[in-house]
């Protein structure tokens, strides 16, 4: 990514699963840790973490909501995608 690219959001993950997202923020972290980047690089991982983090953290809050739901009633009344 160069700083004329959009960066990410939750929304550019949302065909990703939840492992998926895991799985792509593992391999960011590792390259952060390589320290064999640049400044600039290592910022554009970082960022592209975060959004990751924030994807994955969505997807969780609404399946952990979704599993309320039908504990709380025995029947699902919340519908999750992906």
């Amino acid at each position: 990514m160069n700083n004329s690219e959009p960066q990410p959001g939750p929304d550019d993950f949302v065909e990703f699963t939840f492992e998926q997202l895991l799985e792509e923020l593992e391999l960011v972290t590792a390259r952060i840790e390589h320290r064999d980047i640049g400044i600039e690089a290592a910022t554009e991982l970082y960022e592209r973490a975060r959004e990751l983090h924030r994807a994955a953290t969505e997807r969780l809050a609404s399946v952990e909501a979704r599993i309320a739901s039908i504990d709380a009633t025995g029947e699902p009344s919340v519908r999750v995608t992906n």
